[in-house]
């Protein structure tokens, strides 16, 4: 699995939404401090129309091996398509089911800098 969060990592980057979402299961939720909770193909749509581009620096992931749950902490470099920049800590928990395809991510940051941004952003569009 730690492949697999790679991944996702470099795929969340280039801002590949369908190699994103080949990742995941049909009915994989993903619950994050800005959008809520979402289906994964929702959650992503939504997030990629809002970026114009993304930079992660992975720390460290953390995981038990045979377990269906990991933790991938990082770095996100976000420009927001707007043209706002920035840049928080962020952990990842992911789990997957037997297919090891992900079924939840849950996304665990700050959300004091880019809350304003993305507002401010979708006030711009109208």
């Amino acid at each position: 699995m730690e492949e697999k969060i790679r991944a996702y990592l470099r795929h969340l980057e280039a801002g590949d939404y369908p190699q994103l979402i080949s990742l995941f299961s049909e009915e994989a939720i993903v619950h994050s401090p800005l959008y809520g909770r979402r289906p994964a193909r929702a959650f992503y749509r939504e997030l990629l129309a809002d970026t114009a581009s993304s930079r992660l620096e992975l720390s460290h992931i953390y995981y038990q091996p045979g377990g269906r749950r990991a933790a991938a902490h990082f770095t996100y470099e976000w420009a927001l398509a707007g043209g706002q920049r920035v840049a928080f800590d962020c952990v990842d928990l992911f789990e997957w089911d037997e297919q090891q395809h992900f079924t939840e991510l849950r996304i665990i940051y700050d959300a004091s800098q880019t809350r304003p941004a993305l507002e401010n952003q979708r006030n711009k569009r109208g």
